[in-house]
């Protein structure tokens, strides 16, 4: 299958997770993606390590973002190595970095020198805090962002503080938002036959996420989320039952339902509670009460009867649960990639598929250089 981004050329000059991210997806779609990086040591997050956990001495949180592409090693303080990178840009479609504002520039490879050297290219740009502005220049990690936009209010309880999110959510969703725009900018270059600006940033992407918070906080007066202080509680402005619960074997997760049906399924009195303006008001009083009654039995025990009921309900696992889970085979949910080496390692996949077939491909993250001379002969010799 002829994937829907083969012919396009991509070079990565992104670092870290949310540039390298969005190359990810692109190289899934069937785009070339050359990483761009500098000679022996690479980009930065081959030593940004989880676990401490490495493969051909890089993190394997690199291999993790970098699989299926190619590495191109320069030192863009070179003037050499610059000019052959100045080559590449004008044969490529697309490049991506995340320098901070000013970097770019201070090489001479900004957008306006990218277009002199290429007219049609794209040339996306993802920041911390946008390019202008007193915040521009600040270090645009994850934990930060994640801290200064509100995130971290709304899930626990409220006896527990701030939570922050155990993934990297603001630079994941911002490689999401970064590769909605370079296909768009792609729709716009066939229109116009010119080269198009794409710039997202790591907190316009993670105040996007919260567009329904930031809405109902801007539209009710200017109240704040109220967690409530009930453990399990999932979402800070829903009405019960939503949430999860421990069972006598683990946990049970319950969506949101007829609240006077899930009353009557599990045996429980809601009597003061037949008001549904009641659910949300109440819903610390009415979680305790579920609470009390599905601790009693297994989780499933409850499954069985909140579904024979039409009642949304599931079991709470753990990655090794998930692991054991029969549809992560069925699904091929996971993929095995093998480095030049011929080193394996197992991840995950493209959650995407085009015409009814999985984007697969068994390439694994690149060795820093590992392709130069593949690239100087195709595309620098001459």
């Amino acid at each position: 299958m002829e994937k829907p981004l083969e012919g396009l050329l991509v070079l990565e000059f992104s670092q870290f997770l949310a540039g390298p991210s969005a190359g990810l997806k692109l190289a899934d779609l069937g785009a070339r993606v050359i990483k761009i990086e500098r000679p022996v040591k690479g980009e930065a997050c081959r030593q940004l390590s989880i676990k401490d956990l490495f493969v051909d001495d890089s993190s394997m949180l690199f291999h993790t973002i970098n699989r299926n592409k190619e590495s191109f090693a320069a030192d863009l303080k070179n003037p050499d190595d610059l000019a052959q990178v100045k080559k590449l840009i004008a044969q490529a479609d697309i490049m991506t970095h995340n320098f901070r504002p000013g970097v770019m520039e201070k090489i001479g490879l900004a957008f306006d020198d990218a277009i002199s050297i290429n007219p049609k290219i794209i040339y996306g740009v993802i920041t911390g805090y946008g390019s202008e502005g007193p915040w521009a220049k600040k270090p645009g990690q994850d934990l930060l962002v994640q801290s200064l936009s509100g995130l971290t209010w709304l899930s626990g309880k409220s006896s527990q503080g701030p939570v922050p999110f155990g993934l990297a959510v603001a630079d994941l969703m911002c490689g999401n938002h970064f590769v909605q725009g370079i296909l768009a900018a792609l729709l716009k270059r066939a229109k116009t036959e010119k080269g198009v600006l794409v710039e997202v940033s790591l907190l316009e992407s993670i105040l996007d996420v919260q567009f329904e918070a930031l809405t109902i906080f801007l539209n009710n007066g200017g109240k704040l989320a109220n967690r409530g202080n009930v453990r399990g509680s999932a979402h800070a402005f829903l009405s019960a039952p939503y949430g999860i619960y421990e069972t006598n074997d683990g946990y049970l997760a319950l969506a949101m339902g007829d609240l006077l049906l899930m009353a009557k399924v599990l045996e429980v009195d809601l009597g003061k509670y037949t008001n549904r303006k009641t659910w949300f008001r109440s819903r610390a009083a009415i979680r305790k009460i579920l609470a009390k009654r599905i601790i009693s039995k297994s989780s499933d025990h409850w499954i069985k009867v909140l579904r024979e009921n039409g009642l949304w309900c599931e079991k709470v696992l753990n990655y090794e649960d998930l692991n054991n889970q029969a549809f992560m085979d069925d699904l091929q949910l996971k993929q095995t990639v093998k480095n030049s080496k011929g080193e394996t390692m197992v991840t995950t996949r493209s959650p995407i598929q085009i015409d009814g077939e999985l984007l697969l491909k068994e390439k694994a993250a690149p060795q820093v250089g590992e392709d130069n001379n593949v690239i100087y002969e195709q595309f620098l010799k001459n």
